[in-house]
């Protein structure tokens, strides 16, 4: 183990638009890519300079639980450890993993380990609002999550001319709560439906089954030989406007935008590296679209709500997530990527340490937000390390906590965004980016150990 762990925890739904919708010149709005004329309430704040241009975020839909992964704990016996009680050395001098994570130890110097996030909440939708906005609700203000903010501060209004979308969801939407919040429909992310696993990725709105390209641009040919209106009126602003947003809805169709969505023209063994599931192709997926300057890709990764059968779901799953992220790490430092793409993976939550071996559980585990891990990597984020720490049963914080707004300002920093920006509200008031402490809202500061 040729590295030495740092010491540092010491220290203090919607979006989806059919195809239908992106063939009409005035849809192109709803897949966010005629968006960037229109006017946006709020200054975009400097913070200092960005290292990171891109995040990719790797959502555990469910809770992952921390005690089979990022934190594991075989003395604390099979009460709480059950069938997976090992854990295996890193790369890294003094970091240890979960046994069913053989690749991602050998990656762990260039990921960190948050093992003291804390929330306190044990339902679904009140803790995945907190841990994506840092927020908690109840003021009858819906504030934006991460995806939506940076769409906001390095999208359309930053210049973005990206032809896809700069808010990217692998596969579907949470629907927890609008992601976009008050900002608005135009910084909600492109949800690109399809599954990146089967022989042909059908993203909605840019690849449909059972129509081929030359039958799509054979009717781009009829329309355009009743384009009359465009002809007679060329040169008029709007009309011009709107050839170029056809012109451009057909690109990500027909173009280079249906080409980054072409999983088959990465090479075979690249694609088998990755693991040739949803997962794995969805992770593949996301390097292309950072590749292509895609501001912040979303992988909704389900399946981890496992009150029943843990341990049967983790011998399945587990091995999938440790090849998928595993190769994305690998894949994105070897493409100099990773030091300008911040790669953020958690979930609500994460699940009781102690297994539920009483019926109807038989061996489940519940939700738990008191404490859990989550994973961080490249975009200013050092790897080898582990900040915080849980107790001897991985029951509560003993170290160094990090609450949602400290790991969420942590980003912003990285990204060049202000954390201390402030928002419009539709309604006409300002709106801080972020709670400061009068709001109530708890923190322990940003994760200066690692930045």
């Amino acid at each position: 183990m040729g590295r030495r762990m740092r010491e540092v925890s010491e220290i203090g739904h919607g979006g989806m638009v059919s195809r239908r919708e992106v063939l009409r010149g005035g849809a192109m709005a709803a897949a966010g890519l005629m968006l960037g004329g229109r006017p946006c309430h709020g200054a975009i704040v400097p913070g200092r300079p960005a290292k990171a241009k891109a995040v990719i975020q790797i959502w555990l839909w469910g809770g992952m639980a921390h005690l089979d992964t990022f934190d594991p704990k075989p003395e604390a016996g099979y009460d709480y450890c059950g069938q997976l009680a090992k854990a295996i050395p890193t790369n890294v001098d003094g970091i240890q993993v979960g046994e069913l994570l053989p690749e991602l130890a050998k990656q762990a110097d260039k990921y960190s380990i948050i093992r003291g996030m804390t929330h306190g909440i044990d339902a679904h939708e009140t803790a995945t609002y907190i841990v994506q906005t840092g927020r908690e609700p109840g003021d009858r203000i819906v504030y934006p999550c991460v995806g939506a903010v940076v769409s906001r501060f390095k999208g359309y209004d930053a210049g973005y001319a990206g032809l896809i979308p700069p808010y990217v969801v692998l596969t579907e939407a949470l629907g927890r709560f609008s992601e976009a919040g008050f900002l608005g429909s135009k910084y909600k992310p492109f949800a690109t439906g399809g599954d990146p696993g089967q022989r042909r990725f059908m993203v909605e709105g840019v690849v449909a089954e059972g129509i081929s390209d030359e039958r799509q641009r054979g009717r781009r040919e009829f329309l355009d030989r009743l384009g009359t209106l465009s002809r007679a009126a060329a040169g008029d602003p709007e009309i011009e406007a709107l050839k170029k947003a056809q012109a451009d809805a057909y690109d990500l169709i027909l173009g280079n935008g249906a080409k980054v969505f072409d999983l088959a023209q990465e090479k075979d063994d690249l694609r088998e590296r990755y693991g040739r599931n949803t997962f794995g192709q969805s992770c593949l997926m996301a390097r292309r679209l950072v590749e292509q300057g895609v501001r912040y890709v979303t992988i909704n990764y389900k399946g981890w709500d496992t009150h029943k059968q843990h341990f049967q779901i983790m011998r399945r799953k587990l091995p999938e997530f440790d090849k998928g992220l595993a190769s994305l790490l690998q894949d994105l430092s070897e493409r100099g990527l990773l030091e300008s793409t911040i790669i953020w993976c958690s979930g609500e939550f994460g699940r009781t340490p102690k297994v539920q071996w009483e019926p109807p559980w038989n061996g489940g585990r519940g939700h738990y937000g008191r404490v859990f891990s989550a994973v961080v990597a490249g975009g200013g984020f050092r790897g080898g390390c582990v900040v915080g720490a849980s107790d001897a049963k991985g029951e509560d914080v003993k170290e160094r906590p990090v609450h949602p707004v400290d790991m969420i300002a942590s980003m912003y920093e990285l990204l060049g965004i202000d954390p201390d920006a402030t928002l419009q509200h539709p309604q006409g008031f300002a709106v801080r980016l972020l709670p400061s402490a009068k709001d109530g809202v708890k923190s322990s500061g940003k994760l200066r150990e690692i930045m």
